[in-house]
């Protein structure tokens, strides 16, 4: 199913502003980089609770700016997954880091979105998060099998990285780009990415409740 597709999922209403679950294992960058563009007025969104995989930095800026949040080790199950969602009337599950595979229960399935620091289908799958797809890109430029990198924001399912595609955003790979220089430049995009794909998601969804 292609961003065009959207529109046949049926889903219900959001909320105005709509209500995000985000969800993390790390640092927590990509969730300051969502509550600065919620704050700057660039996203119509609210992040009523934060789930952490693990106690980390991620877990205490949550906790910093005042959101409601929760750290289940391990996998999270389904039914505890439905409850916070419910709790918390979730339009849309955001995946910030978040290194476990999410149950995909009736509640949650098409809402649960992902980005990957990587042109998907390639350099995906599991254990492919962080420096080790940089790394893997990298590799791949010096043996001439790729030119560009960039990052996919897409639907997440029961399998890592598989997900059907919102949008990708590309950048060049340069002769001298090395694991770290490349991965900088992918975050970059990464920060507009991802805000821009919610935003897309909001759009259509208004669009489908229009004539109510």
């Amino acid at each position: 199913m292609s961003y065009g597709d959207l529109s046949q999922l049926n889903l219900s209403k959001f909320h105005s502003p709509m209500r995000m679950m985000v969800m993390l294992s790390g640092s927590g960058t990509t969730l300051v980089n969502l509550i600065e563009h919620i704050a700057e007025g660039k996203l119509a969104a609210t992040i009523p609770v934060v789930v952490a995989s693990k106690e980390c930095l991620g877990a205490q800026w949550a906790r910093d700016a005042g959101i409601q949040t929760h750290v289940h080790s391990g996998r999270i199950a389904g039914d505890v997954l439905d409850s916070l969602c419910d709790e918390h009337e979730i339009d849309l599950v955001v995946l910030a880091g978040y290194l476990k595979l999410l149950p995909m229960t009736d509640r949650v399935r098409h809402r649960v979105i992902n980005i990957h620091p990587a042109l998907l289908p390639d350099f995906g799958g599991k254990g492919m998060h962080g420096q080790r797809v940089h790394e893997a890109v990298v590799e791949a430029y010096q043996r001439g099998e790729v030119s560009e990198s960039g990052c996919t924001v897409h639907f997440a399912d029961d399998q890592y990285d598989t997900g059907s595609t919102v949008l990708q955003s590309r950048c060049a790979i340069e002769d001298n780009d090395c694991v770290q220089s490349l991965g900088d430049r992918v975050i970059m995009l990464e920060r507009q990415a991802y805000p821009k794909a919610i935003n897309l998601l909001i759009e259509r969804n208004a669009q489908a409740y229009s004539n109510e």
